[in-house]
């Protein structure tokens, strides 16, 4: 029976990795949510066998305890009838005391195939990728998105060690806009309700009750699968020798390369093909919550609160501010009075933190602002009319749907005569809310 169990298995994953790679060559959101099912089916049925082994495994164990007579230890002496004596306890540590399942992406010898598979194209040892199979065929569903398959033809899966580094770096450096934006992992191309969790106030009598409240739609949104690539010099991680050094450069490469990309288009993504931006998203604009500033509007507190504070709803005003460094330095630090002195401090409480490359910031009439390059945010000069030049959010109002699985691939490139390395990872992001949003445009 277990050798059954053990066939279907194996043709189980293999159909498996099949539909993976199908999923990550489509280009068809259709294809690739067909897809996700019948994957979604196969690890049902792939966790179901291995109960199965499991139960047959633990049942002729148990069998087999039960046929052995019993035996005396060594050392152990009889006394009155009964068996005494001290029993050894196998080590935990040692090899026979020691039963792990541990993820095999973490071990010493995944990251030094890994280091060989980018740099000189070494495939992944079979028995590795087996291991991999087998670690994920053993976690419970809604675990096993976490661990990236490995085998031939989608590429390498990073080690967690560099994972886990690349996490770190994204926590705490760059990304100015990603770092604030709300983070999801959820099946892509499933709808995703938005409710606006709005209620009124009403006084009631004795023996009356208030009418229930209707929770208002936002609508939906549904995340599909966009796949983003981060493309390495093969001359760069050739020289890298040692494995902590391979991880420690290859972590700086993909998680600076990845933020810069998830900033851009947290504003600019076109939804073709990559993430949906704030500036791009019809449904902010459908909101009409838009203001025009003048040049001399921008460098004017007074026109700063009559023109957008006045029109901005209390429920918002906790929001923050997205502005070109170049459009703060133009405008809102030249803020003056008649006798050009300096007011923008006392006037706006403007505080800026532009000489801090990894976390650039401020604070402008007590909202924070994340300073960006313009080539993420068009600055006031270079603008031309009716050009965003500003945006106000609720940075949890933009959702960003991604999974930390990246891959390696590996390919020579006919047309440079060179080999190139690359990092796959799929991710998405949309506006929940666009109520929250506001645009800031040059008149």
């Amino acid at each position: 029976m277990r050798n059954i169990l053990k066939k279907r298995l194996e043709r189980l994953m293999s159909k498996k990795n099949d539909l993976a790679s199908r999923a990550m060559a489509s280009e068809d959101a259709a294809e690739i949510r067909s897809i996700g099912e019948q994957l979604k089916e196969l690890n049902e049925e792939i966790k179901d066998i291995n109960d199965e082994i499991t139960a047959l495994d633990a049942k002729e164990d148990e069998e087999k305890r039960a046929a052995q007579p019993l035996s005396v230890p060594a050392g152990a002496v009889p006394v009155n009838g009964d068996i005494r004596g001290a029993f050894g306890i196998a080590n935990p540590d040692s090899a026979e005391g020691k039963k792990t399942n541990e993820n095999p992406l973490a071990s010493e010898e995944y990251r030094a195939a890994f280091k060989d598979y980018v740099q000189r194209g070494v495939a992944i040892p079979s028995d590795l990728v087996k291991k991999i199979d087998e670690y994920r065929a053993s976690l419970p569903v809604e675990q096993r998105a976490n661990v990236p398959a490995t085998t031939a033809d989608t590429g390498a899966a990073i080690p967690l060690t560099i994972m886990r580094q690349i996490i770190n770096t994204v926590r705490v450096r760059y990304g100015n806009l990603y770092n604030k934006v709300r983070k999801m992992s959820i099946q892509g191309g499933v709808e995703f309700p938005i409710g606006s969790l709005q209620a009124n106030f009403k006084w009631i009598s004795e023996g009356t009750t208030s009418p229930r409240q209707n929770i208002g739609s936002l609508g939906k949104v549904s995340f599909g699968y966009h796949t983003a690539e981060i493309r390495i010099a093969q001359s760069f991680l050739s020289q890298i020798l040692t494995i902590e050094a391979f991880e420690e450069e290859i972590t700086k490469v993909i998680a600076i390369a990845y933020l810069k990309a998830m900033d851009f288009v947290i504003l600019n993504g076109s939804g073709d093909g990559q993430p949906l931006g704030i500036l791009n998203d019809p449904r902010v604009a459908a909101t009409g919550n838009a203001i025009t500033m003048a040049a001399a509007d921008m460098s004017n507190w007074t026109a700063w609160r009559k023109k957008f504070f006045s029109k901005l709803p209390l429920g918002y005003r906790d929001g923050e501010f997205i502005f070109a460094n170049s459009t703060v330095d133009s405008y809102l630090e030249t803020m003056a009075d008649g006798n050009n002195n300096p007011i923008f401090r006392q006037s706006t409480g403007l505080e800026v933190n532009d000489g801090d490359a990894q976390n650039p910031n401020g604070r402008f009439f007590g909202r924070n602002i994340s300073l960006v390059e313009p080539d993420i945010l068009t600055d006031f000069d270079t603008a031309s009319s009716n050009d965003v030049i500003g945006v106000y959010w609720q940075p949890q109002e933009y959702a960003l749907n991604e999974n930390y699985g990246f891959t390696m691939r590996r390919y020579f490139d006919e047309e440079t005569n060179e080999w190139v390395t690359k990092a796959l990872v799929v991710v998405d992001g949309k506006v929940l809310n666009p109520n929250g949003i506001w645009l800031i445009k040059k008149a």
